[in-house]
C-alpha cells in the first residue's frame, strides 16, 4: 500500500465508524456551518484546533499558516476574516501559537530559508526589532518563548488594524479578539491577549467613517 493510500483507507474507516456511532451525523453536519469562533492557527500538525478545544466540526471556521501570522498583504488569510466576520458573524476570532513553534525558531536564526520563505519569516524578525529591548533581557533558554508570545500579541494587534474587524466593531459590537499559546508539553492553552470590541488602537490606524 502506497503512504498516501493509508489516508483514504483511514478515511473509509473513520466514515463508517461515524456512521455506526450516529447514523444522522454527516446529513447532521452537511447543513451545520455557524461557527461563532474563526481559529487563525499554526500548520504545525500537532495543533489541530477541533482537537485541543474539544469542539465539533462546525464549530470553529479554520486559517492556517506558518507561525500563525496576520499578515496585511495575505490576501488568503484577508479572505478568510472577512467571510467570517462579515458573512458567518463569528464572536471571537482567536489567534492560536504554540510553544516550541519552528517557524519563530528559525526566524531567530541568520539562516537564508530561500526567497519566499524569508520574506515570510521576515515579518517575525520585525516583532524581534520591536521588542528589542525586552528580548536581550531575558535568558537565551526563554527567548523563543517570549518570541512566541509576542508574535500572538502582534497578530492580535494585526487584527485590529484591518478595515474588517473595526466596521465590525462599528456596526455590530463584535468580535472580541484572542491571543493564545498552545503547549505541546501538557496539551493546556495559555491566553495572552485579549481584545474587547471598539478598542482604541494606535489612531494612525483608525479608519474614519466606519
Amino acid at each position: 500500500m502506497k503512504i498516501y493510500e493509508k489516508l483514504l483507507s483511514g478515511n473509509k474507516e473513520w466514515a463508517q465508524k461515524q456512521v455506526t456511532e450516529d447514523p444522522e451525523y454527516f446529513s447532521r453536519l452537511e447543513h451545520l456551518q455557524v461557527p461563532k469562533f474563526l481559529w487563525i492557527g499554526c500548520s504545525d500538525s500537532r495543533v489541530p484546533a477541533n482537537q485541543i478545544t474539544g469542539t465539533s466540526p462546525g464549530e470553529i471556521f479554520v486559517h492556517r499558516n506558518i507561525a500563525n501570522l496576520v499578515v496585511n498583504t495575505d490576501v488568503n488569510m484577508l479572505s478568510v476574516l472577512d467571510y467570517a466576520v462579515t458573512v458567518l458573524k463569528v464572536e471571537h476570532v482567536i489567534v492560536c501559537g504554540h510553544y516550541g513553534c519552528g517557524g519563530v525558531k528559525a526566524a531567530l536564526t541568520n539562516t537564508d530559508y530561500g526567497q519566499v520563505l524569508n520574506m515570510w519569516l521576515r515579518n517575525i524578525k520585525d516583532i524581534h526589532r520591536f521588542h528589542r529591548d525586552e528580548m536581550e533581557s531575558i535568558s537565551e533558554e526563554k527567548k523563543v518563548d517570549k518570541l512566541i508570545e509576542l508574535t500572538v500579541q502582534e497578530q492580535v494587534f494585526n487584527l485590529a488594524k484591518t478595515s474588517i474587524i473595526q466596521k465590525a466593531w462599528a456596526k455590530e459590537n463584535r468580535p472580541q479578539l484572542h491571543g493564545w499559546v498552545y503547549s505541546l508539553a501538557d496539551g493546556l492553552i495559555n491566553p495572552i491577549i485579549e481584545m474587547e470590541s471598539r478598542t482604541h488602537i494606535n489612531p494612525i490606524y483608525e479608519y474614519e467613517g466606519l
